[in-house]
């Protein structure tokens, strides 16, 4: 049984890291349907909807659980000493049905079907590499502002990290190109 402090951390990070799969998939979406014709465009649209989507997610839920929203972010804090095993688990559970959720959430709003399966092959030596580059730039980001001691910085930094841009990029740059166009 979770305790209230760990239960409402945990539903910090579902919500959150649920609102942010929902920004960035349905910008992604809606991106494409603006501009189907300027890739660049419809980038930048979806890099910026985003970063204002993720200052407003950890505005709102980074007091409660950190607004971790992302495993990687959680797991790293766990080797710093800065959450326990059992925290640990909680918050990945927590990141991944919320995930989930916010993915299907963005589809069905969209029109979609809420779970389709890419008929695109997303991996390689080039998106991996994207991932760890986005997933280092994050984490130099998040412990760079909390070992200064300017927490309230923390949202805009995040947001505007190049590694936000350089994975959400790669990222919906594939998506779009197996996405149906409607």
């Amino acid at each position: 049984m979770l305790g209230g402090d760990l239960f409402g951390k945990a539903v910090a990070e579902f919500v959150g890291t649920a609102f942010l799969l929902l920004a960035v998939i349905g910008s992604g979406i809606a991106a494409s349907r603006l501009s189907p014709h300027d890739t660049r465009l419809a980038l930048l649209e979806n890099a910026v909807a985003t970063g204002g989507a993720l200052v407003a997610i950890i505005l709102a839920v980074g007091p409660v659980s950190g607004a971790h929203l992302n495993p990687i972010v959680s797991l790293a804090d766990a080797a710093f000493g800065g959450l326990r095993r059992t925290e640990v688990v909680v918050y990945l559970l927590a990141q991944l049905a919320g995930g989930a959720v916010g993915a299907v959430a963005a589809n069905l709003i969209y029109g979609l079907a809420p779970v389709s399966v890419a008929s695109h092959v997303r991996s390689g030596g080039n998106l991996w590499l994207s991932q760890a580059i986005a997933s280092l730039g994050l984490l130099l980001v998040i412990f760079g502002v909390v070992h200064s001691r300017r927490g309230g910085v923390a949202p805009f930094g995040a947001a505007n990290n190049p590694s936000t841009y350089v994975d959400g990029i790669v990222v919906n740059f594939y998506r779009r190109s197996s996405m149906p166009r409607g």
